[in-house]
């Protein structure tokens, strides 16, 4: 019986062990998270400024001018 409830602690332990590890990769992961949604932002904010800088230099530019970038 003794063994048997050392078992049980022992099981205990470990069950308490992987719910700390859970914690600290579900903490980690979400820490992660944060960064990548503001560089997706920063990334989104950045392409629509390239993508209207690009549609005034193309208005600004002329056709021969404009035939020479898609070669």
């Amino acid at each position: 019986s003794a063994s048997g409830a050392s078992v049980v602690a022992i099981d205990n332990k470990i069950e308490q062990a992987m719910d700390l590890v859970k914690s600290h990769l579900m903490y980690a992961v979400r820490e992660e998270v944060e960064v990548l949604k503001e560089q997706i932002k920063e990334l989104v904010e950045r392409n629509s400024l390239l993508e209207r800088e690009n549609a005034l230099l193309k208005s600004l530019s002329n056709s021969d001018q404009l035939s020479q970038l898609s070669t």
